[in-house]
């Protein structure tokens, strides 16, 4: 049987640079200081970020209440609107666009490298504006109604605003980016079809960016101008935001697109924010929708070492390359303590297993549900939770160590501890090695301890570039915006399967369980926070994807379906009046 964490969504890879030996082979170098930068990615969590008092996930009065699901949500004013975009979406020549659509946007290669520069000073950014060119191209009745807008932000950032009718409602955001990680050259050979050529095969459309995330922006694009083709004009105003370098941070895509949206509209001032995240996946017998509602937090530090050089025939009773292996050791024999919460969207989400699920074993079952009142069987469930990396990965502090350049995010849940508590952490773990190797010991700009004078140096500090991350607000999972995208997720689902069209046990049986996740990287909303106090990371899409990856793919059935999601979205939220 899978557990969770199987189905978890995988991190951030480490890139590797050349083996430490072969850089500290310095022989013959007298009276110079060895400097070997380690980096340290430690994952913090915010001891109080979660109110307990609103997030309460359901009501604990019997076994029905662990998840309650939101009843299937079909557009009802829309209704006629509605039925007539099923239609198009069952019909051939509109399958044929989606696929062109999309593939000539796969055919724009937009990769982000981590060593990009400013967008008025590297090269590699302007193929963003052939990106640019080919959405106008593609999609002329956006760029030509009247109600919709265009800004462009720090040159490359895309922020459309589709104005509605009614002022008085808030808008609503609906996010993606145009970015992609890169190709590794290397790797060419291996990919069935060229990573750029967006070649459909009949069932899937191939390339970088299919999955990741081309096909949000572009699905959502589809949506749109699908609407505008049967004049739709909305009541609600719906904001696009559409960065540029998610891949890399987002620093200068998204990072101002955010600053924008809060100087024109304030803060809290969206009913909600959607971008990339979560999708749906079958697991312990039942499909699972899992947007996310949280968001770790994640904070790099470099640990550098500077000892006196020499010759390697008289070598020192410790070597740099010595006294760094002995503080690596010393972090990783040292972690964060984990523990599993009542208040975590983990335990949320054990919940809803535990009610829904079909091959849960009995006897997790059980504990789950006991342990909503007895902490002797939290224990347990924490015990049986954390047997699975993934799971405790996701209830806790974590960190990684890239002894060369490579930084890795770690992350962790939001209500353990803070950045500072991190620093402090990393500290108290050095303090008594750097005093055992007489090193003058300087961690995050404070002299922690002075070693001798010709002893060395190690230095404990965050990385510039990198700075830390506070773990995202939890959305309430008792708010009307996360009932309205349950009850869009499981009509979605339902009528792109055919069912609900009895009330039949079969058809609940095949129904999808919408239950809080939490993503495993950070996404653009980083920088939406204070746009709304409802932020759901979530793309309607099977959660086993290819992205990042070699032969990057999405089923052309599966985009239609995320379309589908995108499409009833837009008409359920219109109509919605209490969000």
């Amino acid at each position: 049987m899978k557990g969770l964490g199987e189905y978890l969504e995988e991190g951030p890879q480490t890139t590797h640079s050349p083996d430490v030996g072969t850089t500290v082979r310095n022989r013959g170098v007298l009276k110079k200081l060895l400097v070997i930068p380690v980096i340290l990615a430690s994952a913090f969590l915010l001891h109080h970020s979660v109110d307990t008092s609103t997030f309460r996930p359901f009501r604990h009065v019997g076994d029905d209440d662990l998840c309650v699901q939101a009843s299937p949500l079909f557009p009802d004013l829309h209704d006629n609107l509605w039925t007539e975009l099923q239609r198009d979406l069952e019909a051939k020549e509109f399958k044929e666009k989606v696929v062109e659509w999309l593939s000539g946007a796969i055919q724009v290669p937009t990769e982000m490298f981590d060593d990009m520069g400013p967008v008025d000073q590297d090269p590699r950014w302007k193929n963003r504006k052939l990106f640019h060119e080919y959405l106008v191209q593609a999609f002329p009745l956006i760029h030509s109604n009247q109600h919709i807008t265009l800004q462009k932000v720090n040159t490359y950032g895309l922020l459309y605003t589709w104005e509605g009718s009614e002022a008085a409602l808030k808008p609503i955001v609906m996010a993606a980016h145009q970015d992609v990680v890169p190709v590794n050259s290397e790797t060419i050979d291996e990919w069935t079809y060229p990573p750029y050529s967006g070649h459909f095969d009949g069932e899937r459309i191939w390339g970088r960016g299919a999955n990741d995330d081309k096909s949000g922006l572009i699905g959502i694009f589809t949506a749109v101008e699908t609407l505008l083709s049967r004049s739709f004009v909305p009541a609600r105003t719906i904001i696009f935001p559409f960065g540029f370098d998610e891949e890399g941070g987002g620093f200068q895509g998204a990072k101002e697109l955010g600053k924008v949206l809060v100087d024109i509209y304030g803060e809290d001032s969206f009913a909600f924010v959607i971008d990339e995240g979560g999708g749906f996946a079958e697991q312990f017998g039942r499909q699972f929708a899992t947007p996310g509602i949280a968001e770790k937090g994640s904070l790099t530090v470099q640990l550098n070492i500077a000892t006196p050089g020499g010759h390697s025939s008289v070598p020192p009773d410790h070597t740099s390359i010595g006294i760094l292996s002995r503080l690596l050791v010393e972090f990783e024999n040292n972690p964060f303590d984990v523990a599993l919460s009542r208040s975590s969207p983990l335990y949320a989400q054990l919940q809803c297993f535990a009610q829904h699920a079909s091959t849960l074993s009995p006897a997790l079952k059980n504990t789950i549900k006991r342990s909503i009142s007895s902490d002797k069987a939290l224990e347990e469930l924490e015990k049986e939770v954390f047997k699975t990396r993934l799971w405790k990965a996701m209830s806790g502090t974590t960190q990684a160590i890239d002894v060369i350049h490579g930084g890795v995010k770690s992350n962790a849940l939001p209500e353990q501890a803070s950045s500072s508590d991190v620093e402090t952490h990393d500290t108290r773990i050095l303090t008594p090695l750097a005093e055992s190797f007489n090193l003058t010991f300087s961690a995050f700009g404070k002299l922690v301890s002075e070693g001798g004078p010709s002893s060395g140096k190690l230095d404990l500090e965050s990385l510039s570039t990198r700075q830390p991350l506070e773990p995202a607000p939890v959305t309430p999972l008792d708010s009307t915006a996360f009932q309205l995208l349950s009850g869009t997720i499981r009509s979605t689902f339902a009528t792109h399967r055919g069912l609900f069209h009895g009330d039949s046990e079969d058809d609940e049986e095949k129904s999808v369980v919408v239950a809080p996740g939490m993503p495993t990287g950070n996404t653009d909303t980083r920088f939406y926070w204070k746009l709304s106090r409802n932020i759901f990371r979530y793309k309607h899409h099977h959660s086993e994807s290819s992205a990042h990856t070699v032969n990057e793919f999405i089923e052309v059935d599966s985009y239609l379906e995320m379309i589908r999601f995108y499409l009833t979205l837009i008409l359920n939220t219109d109509e919605a009046r209490d969000i």
